[in-house]
């Protein structure tokens, strides 16, 4: 009997644990809705901020005026110290939704440590900034609260000493690594180069007829320089946007799987609790027929 009441602390304890994970699951899939919104909406202003500095960029390339001395569109042949930016949540129960960043983080600093080159790690996220705590990476700067509820204010601070750091020459390079919304039930992993801003894939000649974006040779450098600022900063905050809907949408899926695991482990914990009562009640009815027996 002993077995039995064991069994039934096991399916008591599943089928709380099934309640919690269900819980956690409707309050993601409500959470998700909400920042699946956001992140469609502010998609299509990044998308666009991003084809107006790649036009610019492209266009100084070309043409070669306007510009041209302005360090984020100049690219840097052997950078000596870069920024790494990543992005993680706060909480866990996301399946293999920190990871992943954590992951790509490590890959770009195995990397760049054989190229010899220098690297200053920026976390947002608990997760993450736990992770290399405990691994002693050392970090420049942390920030905790700012993934799970992002802020525009708060994160053009944030971004705001590598923009200034790159203007002023200390870094050669500004990446923002995160794990971004594709879809209800896939997450893809971002690892952007922000700075400087990439020309290589811009055709003259193609886009030299059609573009209606004209450069002049005396465009002010402040300008481009504002520009710019408002091109990273919102990269950065559309990559925190992104980064909350893939992190809800992560534990979504997690919590369902856990709460199928549990509704399977209820049901299999069941048969074993019938099996285990059937033989307790046949154990006993043959003592009970034993016992008529032996007193005939």
């Amino acid at each position: 009997m002993a077995n039995l009441k064991d069994i039934q602390r096991q399916i008591k304890s599943v089928s709380n644990t099934q309640k919690t994970t269900r819980a956690m699951k409707l309050v993601s899939t409500a959470k998700l809705r909400r920042a699946e919104e956001l992140a469609k909406r502010s998609r299509l202003y990044a998308q666009k901020m991003n084809q107006v500095i790649a036009e610019i960029a492209g266009r100084i390339s070309c043409s070669k005026v306007g510009g041209l001395e302005n360090r984020c569109f100049s690219k840097i042949e052997n950078p000596k110290m870069v920024d790494i930016v990543f992005i993680t949540a706060d909480k866990g129960l996301c399946g293999g939704f920190n990871i992943q960043t954590i992951k790509a983080v490590n890959k770009l600093l195995r990397e760049y440590k054989e190229q010899n080159v220098k690297v200053r790690l920026r976390g947002i996220g608990k997760k993450g900034i736990e992770y290399f705590n405990y691994n002693e990476v050392e970090m420049l700067d942390t920030v905790v609260g700012l993934s799970s509820k992002p802020d525009k204010e708060r994160s053009d601070d944030f971004i705001m000493t590598s923009i200034n750091d790159f203007k002023d020459g200390k870094i050669d390079a500004l990446h923002i690594v995160y794990n971004g919304y594709k879809n209800m039930i896939t997450q893809e992993l971002h690892v952007n180069t922000i700075l400087p801003v990439d020309t290589d894939a811009y055709d003259c000649d193609a886009v030299q007829s059609s573009s209606m974006l004209e450069i002049e040779a005396e465009d002010e450098e402040k300008m481009l320089d504002s520009l710019v600022e408002k091109y990273i900063n919102y990269n950065m905050y559309y990559s925190l946007i992104d980064s909350v809907a893939a992190e809800h949408s992560a534990r979504m899926q997690a919590m369902d799987t856990a709460t199928n695991n549990a509704k399977e482990m209820v049901k299999n914990l069941n048969v074993e609790f019938n099996k285990a009562r059937q033989a307790a009640i046949t154990t006993e009815l043959i003592e009970i027929i034993s016992g008529v027996e032996s007193m005939k």
